[in-house]
């Protein structure tokens, strides 16, 4: 019964009622489109802020767990060179108890080989150290950036919140309209209006003739063709983009 109803009423509709209507619903959704937009940037800026800010996160985190086993590095190096200098200390003693230059010799080499252990620890050591130092600086830089875009985050889910807030009932009554303004339109119109703002990068579907062209693609309109719109006898489309095209002065009122 509702749909029987609602095709009778728009059975009722002239052209030109047709194309207020759709020009009607047009701004309605263009309106909804921007408040869309609007609210939709700011999502994304969260959502590279939360990206950025998790990247940094396991970035020092993970300079972290290097420190740590550069630390451990260091404690092994340490160890190695106090038990090289114990076995230098063994070696050294036992020289005063040698029965032959062979054996000294032996032992001076062992001690020697010690010795150049102890070198190349030291020097890992302060390998290790330079590292250790090089990622600490990074890991400070990094937290500085990281704090700088945690308070950036907190700024825009402020923003974010308070755009919601605002809009949110702006939208919910367009969208109201929208569907009151579909509901008068025959299904027919609706359907062919939805797939050209669907394919439409801007969302427009029904524009004005302006300055002698079409106000989507912006191609000249000749001039019976104009004639033929602001004559209202039926819906003439864009022949270069499609969208369903309007008289200016119709939509004077509207702007």
């Amino acid at each position: 019964m509702a749909k029987a109803k609602k095709g009778a009423e728009v059975a009722e509709m002239t052209v030109a009622e047709k194309l207020k209507a759709l020009y009607d619903l047009q701004l309605v959704d263009t309106s909804i489109d921007n408040i869309r937009i609007l609210r939709g940037e700011l999502p994304l800026e969260v959502q590279d802020l939360e990206d950025e800010i998790e990247g940094l996160q396991t970035r020092v985190s993970k300079y972290d767990d290097d420190i740590q086993s550069l630390e451990k590095s260091i404690s092994g190096k340490k160890q190695e060179i106090a038990n090289a200098q114990e076995l230098i200390k063994k070696y050294e003693e036992q020289q005063n108890n040698v029965r032959n230059n062979r054996e000294y010799d032996s032992l001076s080499k062992e001690i020697e080989f010690q010795t150049l252990e102890i070198e190349l620890s030291e020097k890992r050591i302060r390998e290790f150290t330079a590292q250790i130092e090089e990622k600490k600086e990074v890991i400070g830089e990094s937290t500085e950036v990281l704090e700088g875009r945690k308070l950036d985050l907190e700024n825009k889910k402020k923003e974010l919140e308070d755009i919601i807030g605002e809009t949110q009932k702006e939208e919910e009554v367009m969208e109201k309209k929208s569907a009151e303004l579909e509901e008068i339109i025959e299904e027919r119109l609706i359907s062919a209006y939805k797939k050209i703002r669907g394919n439409a990068r801007n969302g427009l579907a029904v524009v004005p003739v302006e300055r002698d062209a079409c106000g989507g693609c912006f191609n000249k309109i000749p001039p019976q063709r104009q004639l033929d719109i602001a004559s209202k006898k039926k819906i003439i489309v864009c022949e270069y983009c499609g969208r369903i095209l309007v008289d200016s002065r119709d939509t004077e009122t509207e702007k």
